[in-house]
């Protein structure tokens, strides 16, 4: 089981490694480049169009193909893609190319993300469940430290075409790593033959849930308006006047913040009131989030940065688990879908908000203005669900079959 565990983290952990090099890479390179914000909006507008458009074909997909054949798949063709961002940067492409390329990699996030998602809690035992999410949590978040940081050093010496790549390198391990995994199939069930023709399933049982649907709200509208990750080029530039290698150490700040959390996490006991903190968390998230968009000293911001990912951290733990525990298996491919509808259109769609804003009231404000926003939607939601807040602790969930 630990062979498993390791396994299947890892394959997932250089997937995010990999796409964290190729994001970070391409916002620095495309606004160097431009210097224009709404292209930074284009990079995320661009990978948020597939997560729409894609999510019910490959929630029915997930529930009804090998999901282990399409994890692999999917980072091996993230990899081809790292190989395309590296041809259309060594020729000086037009942006153009370069959003076709991210669009590529939306198609495959949309994909990845429930294939891999839902695989956790078919291999690994129901009581290990938080463990195995705090572990994969805060090794993917080390990628997101890592890759950032190598993205933003290298930057200074290397092509960023060499740094594309060196993705291709990361994939084909990932794509290894997910074909070692055992063979999975959801129990039978006799409800499944109907479920499966109904891609409508995994937002019904998502709509319903009393406890699901507060705690993707809070995670979605708390990216979506008081994430900062796409105008951190913007920050390190013209805000904090640094290189390319201060820009990447502001892109592994928050996942700094993040394995830090996920190291104390392991060794306090489990949250009695998960809800609760859970709007705590976010609401400090946006706090955080006002004072980024108001410091103007690097070593501040970077104390800012790590506080908000290691409250993202917590976020993120609560939040995984608590699907995991009461979904079905036999949907679970749809909801997972419908989940990163919730969090990959957030991350993406928050990115060209964010760009969009800041070219429109500029930088400060509309930093400062989406972590008020953030604060703004904790209150909403503990008012409309006040049962998030007196949600049980996660061992106690039991599955919703509805």
């Amino acid at each position: 089981m630990a062979s498993v565990l390791s396994r299947v983290v890892a394959a997932r952990s250089l997937n995010t490694f990999g796409r964290a090099v190729i994001n970070a890479t391409v916002l620095w390179e495309l606004y160097e480049r431009t210097g224009s914000k709404l292209v930074l909006a284009g990079v995320g507008l661009v990978q948020v169009l597939p997560v729409i458009l894609l999510f019910v074909p490959a929630g029915t997909l997930v529930d009804r193909s090998d999901r282990r054949l399409l994890a692999t798949a999917a980072v091996a063709v993230t990899g081809a893609v790292g190989v395309g961002l590296a041809i259309s940067s060594w020729t000086a492409a037009p942006v153009a190319a370069f959003y076709v390329l991210l669009a590529l990699q939306g198609c495959m996030n949309v994909v990845h993300a429930p294939a891999s998602g839902s695989l956790i809690p078919m291999l690994i035992e129901r009581r290990e469940l938080t463990r195995a999410n705090q572990i994969g949590s805060s090794l993917q978040e080390l990628s997101a430290i890592v890759g950032p940081a190598l993205a933003g050093l290298a930057l200074t010496w290397i092509a960023p075409s060499a740094i594309y790549a060196f993705v291709g390198l990361t994939a084909i391990t990932s794509a290894v790593l997910y074909r070692s995994l055992p063979a999975v199939r959801t129990p039978d069930d006799p409800q499944a033959a109907a479920t499966r023709r109904d891609w409508r399933v995994g937002l019904r049982f998502i709509w319903r849930s009393p406890l699901l649907l507060p705690a993707l709200t809070l995670d979605m509208f708390a990216v979506l308006f008081a994430g900062v990750t796409a105008l951190l080029p913007a920050i390190a530039t013209d805000v904090l006047h640094t290189d390319a290698f201060g820009y990447g150490i502001l892109r592994a700040s928050q996942g700094v913040g993040a394995v830090l959390m996920a190291l104390i996490g392991a060794r306090i006991a489990p949250w009695q009131r998960p809800g609760r903190v859970l709007l705590v968390v976010v609401a400090l998230f946006g706090a955080g989030t006002i004072g980024v968009g108001l410091s103007r000293s690097l070593p501040l911001t970077v104390v800012l940065l790590v506080i908000c990912g290691a409250l993202d951290n917590i976020s993120v733990v609560i939040r995984l688990t608590l699907e995991q525990l009461v979904v079905p298996d036999r949907i679970r491919g749809r909801v997972s879908a419908v989940h990163y509808v919730f969090i990959g259109m957030s991350n993406e769609l928050g990115a060209a908000e964010s760009g969009l804003a800041a070219d429109l009231f500029g930088t400060v404000p509309a930093i400062v203005g989406g972590g008020a926003l953030a604060i703004v939607v904790v209150g909403v939601v503990a008012v409309k669900w006040r049962a998030l807040a007196t949600m049980p602790p996660l061992a106690d969930l039991k599955p919703d079959d509805g």
